[in-house]
């Protein structure tokens, strides 16, 4: 071989090892990182440089396809794969996006390949003060009786505001007047107002009372909303009902079987007749997706399952009932009821799949990643906790990732692909309710070949006898040598070793087709000039590779001896 081809050779060798490096260290997983905007920032606002602040070379992101893989099913944010920009593609409404709860965060997975990294970003969505507080109704009528003490109490309906925190209701005032002052109760998150009597009402002096209770959120500048009351005087009627609790507590299975009844509330009225007869209702301030789920008796005070309740959706209910006698004007009295919902093991795992490549090469290195996985369970507690596994007696295993149900498929065993070319590598996932539940999924792997293989000869040393006076041009034996490999890494050239000359050079007396091994003889023998001489065939065997574009070759000799037989063209 020529110093060009040794160059070739020693930069083919560079180029293979190099590849095999590669898919050993093809993950790297680094820490989470976190961006803070406020709701309502204008479309195609720079969220922040994820390539900058992961430390990536950005003149490589689109070579290494630099993209957000799952966390914005709805394009809320697009990464431009050129700068490494996180931007906003969609109106942030945090009320849409994340009702009311405490936190609005936003998980990200980012991708890049060639080596694969996988990062995770989490985008806060703060608060803005763009929604004011609401009133279900613009006036609520209330019946007092005159003989009312003062010091009582009548709950007001409630405002509603999408903000949370500083943003959401804060406060409530009530116009000035000489008989009510506000109350206000914190119950948990939420405010009540209560209006409380702290004069004796006179009805032969005044019959109404107009009133307006505004609420008021935190925000600078605050905004408000007004409710109309409209207080009634009337007569008679002068105890109240009572209730055996002011708070009442329950637990329930989410998807309990409907008309179930969870807890029975009770009230009492000291008063004769229909003064004294007692009926139930849920308080004005209920929101109307609870009035979905839970019915209430207005004569004995049962509340029961009425729709689909779901631990996933709220893990707790508080409902304000209300009891009222038929006395006129009637009196009113409130409780609350706080319902927690229990989990059940209601969600199948879910598994995600992120594959690297579907041909790994049969001489990958242990380790090497074939996948991510990732799994997810809706549930919670040990009802959301996962464990996976794999299909038994497969050359792969599952490594966890730092991150919980995250975990990388990589090689374990030494692949074959002849004797193995393809495996269904199945991933169980199954979570640890009672009872469990679990999920399959797939994957379909396809073993690539390498040149592992030296071809064979069907048998060792021959040994060939021919007449001399032979006709020159004539076949005077064939050949075949077969190899393990597939495609180019099989296919097979024929060659004879050459001498230095003389009598020992063969390119003079013979020759070998390089495609189908058939050997023909170049000239007439002469056994009183040459009896007998040795020669050898070379096995040359060629791959040509798309991604490296390199060539690459394995040689078996085959030793043949060629005896040369004296005879005489004679009749």
């Amino acid at each position: 071989m020529g110093t060009g081809g040794q160059r070739r050779g020693t930069q083919s060798w560079w180029v293979a090892l190099s590849f095999s490096v590669m898919l050993c260290c093809v993950e790297r997983v680094s820490a989470q990182i976190k961006y803070t905007i406020p709701e309502e920032v204008k479309l195609e606002s720079v969220v922040g440089n994820v390539a900058k602040d992961l430390g990536l070379d950005i003149s490589s992101l689109e070579e290494r396809r630099f993209r957000i893989v799952s966390g914005t099913e709805d394009g809320q944010f697009k990464v431009n794969a050129n700068n490494g920009v996180l931007y906003v593609n969609k109106n942030v409404d945090r009320e849409q996006l994340c009702d009311r709860s405490g936190a609005c965060l936003i998980d990200l997975k980012i991708v890049v390949e060639n080596p694969l990294e996988v990062h995770y970003v989490t985008v806060e969505i703060v608060d803005a003060n763009d929604h004011m507080p609401n009133f279900a109704e613009k006036k609520k009528v209330i019946e007092i009786a005159e003989t009312t003490s003062p010091g009582a109490r009548f709950q007001l309906p409630g405002a509603r505001d999408p903000d949370v925190g500083i943003n959401s209701v804060q406060r409530y005032k009530l116009s000035q007047n000489d008989h009510f002052h506000l109350e206000i109760r914190d119950r948990g998150e939420d405010k009540i107002p209560f209006l409380v009597l702290q004069r004796h009402l006179d009805r032969e002096q005044k019959t109404n009372h107009s009133l307006i209770l505004t609420a008021l959120d935190g925000g600078t500048p605050a905004r408000s909303a007004n409710l109309s009351l409209i207080i009634k005087v009337l007569d008679n009627n002068d105890n109240r009902p009572i209730f055996s609790q002011e708070v009442y507590s329950a637990t329930l299975q989410e998807n309990a079987a409907l008309d179930t009844v969870i807890i029975k509330v009770q009230a009492t009225d000291l008063d004769e007749g229909i003064n004294g007869d007692v009926e139930y209702s849920f308080g004005g301030d209920i929101n109307s997706n609870v009035l979905k789920l839970f019915s209430l008796d207005r004569h004995n005070g049962e509340i029961t399952v009425k729709g689909q309740i779901d631990y996933e959706t709220a893990d707790v209910y508080k409902l304000d009932v209300q009891a009222s006698d038929k006395g006129q004007p009637p009196m009113t009295t409130d409780c609350r009821v706080i319902i927690k919902i229990q989990d059940v093991n209601d969600n199948k795992p879910e598994i995600e799949v992120t594959s690297i490549s579907s041909m790994v090469p049969e001489d990958s290195k242990h380790g090497t990643v074939i996948a991510l996985i990732s799994v997810e369970d809706g549930d919670s507690g040990l009802n959301g906790k996962v464990v996976c596994r794999l299909t038994e007696n497969v050359p792969f295993e599952l490594k966890p990732s730092f991150k919980e149900n995250m975990y990388s498929l990589v090689t374990k065993e030494t692949l074959d692909r002849e004797a193995v070319s393809h495996y269904d590598v199945s991933i169980t996932a199954t979570d640890c309710g009672e009872p469990p539940l679990s999920t399959f999924k797939t994957l379909s792997i396809q073993v690539s070949d390498v040149n592992d293989n030296l071809p064979e000869f069907p048998r060792g040393p021959l040994e060939l006898y021919l007449r001399e006076n032979n006709a020159p041009g004539a076949s005077i034996y064939s050949v075949s040598a077969s190899d393990k490999d597939l495609n180019d890494n099989a296919a097979v050239t024929y060659s004879i070793v050459r001498g230095e000359g003389g009598h020992n050079d063969m390119a003079s007396f013979l020759n070998i087709h390089s495609d189908n091994g058939h050997i023909t003889a170049l000239k007439s023998f002469d056994f009183e000039t040459l009896k007998t001489f040795q020669f050898q065939e070379e096995r040359l065997w060629l791959r040509y590779d798309t991604l490296f574009q390199r060539r690459y070759k394995r040689e078996l000799l085959l030793e043949m001896l060629l005896r040369i037989s004296a005879w005489t063209s004679l009749p």
